[in-house]
């Protein structure tokens, strides 16, 4: 996953954000449109399950969402599948959001679309270098791995910041060089 900082257009970044992360987060940006999945994982089974209640028009609870994209109580062997959210069609901050907007049917709906996608491999990527799937306990490991990464770009970003500011609290601002009178 990109770092949230990534996703933003260059000419919004903060100022005093140093080079060499400059050229990280284009390389990540980069990469990103190369690739250019979005990937999710859900769980397999849930997703089996609520893949069966739409074909017979039953009920989706907030709960079989929750179930079907949150790890946190999924047994360590509880297998988690990829799916390509950018057949979902449309862009969302996090689940709770999709939920927010389309409800619980229509996430569960919004998933079993990422996961036709992801199937389908519109992109004709090879087998080899697809994601995976992999169990609830790794899938946990990935996102704790994710959540450091980017509490160190924030601290970065923060320390950054920190250095425009003088003792007072204010923002120093850049002084243009004082002209000299002229002198015929």
């Amino acid at each position: 996953p990109r770092s949230p900082i990534a996703t933003k257009p260059f000419h919004c970044l903060p100022a005093a954000l140093p080079w060499h992360a400059v050229v990280v987060l284009m390389a990540e940006a980069a990469a990103e449109e190369v690739a250019g999945e979005d990937i999710f994982y859900v769980c397999k089974k849930t997703l089996e399950t609520v893949q069966e209640k739409l074909k017979k028009s039953e009920t989706i609870a907030e709960e079989d969402v929750k179930e079907l994209t949150f790890p946190e109580n999924l047994e360590d062997s509880e297998i988690m599948v990829p799916v390509d959210m950018r057949g979902v069609g449309e862009d969302f901050d996090d689940v709770e959001q999709m939920v927010e907007k389309l409800g619980p049917e229509g996430t569960a709906k919004a998933f079993v679309k990422a996961a036709e996608y992801f199937d389908a491999n519109k992109d004709g990527e090879k087998e080899e270098d697809r994601p995976k799937p992999m169990t609830a306990a790794e899938w946990r490991q990935v996102l704790e791995e994710d959540d450091m990464l980017e509490g160190e770009e924030e601290d970065l970003l923060e320390g950054e910041e920190e250095e425009l500011v003088d003792e007072d609290g204010e923002e120093e601002a850049e002084e243009p060089p004082s002209k000299k009178a002229k002198t015929d």
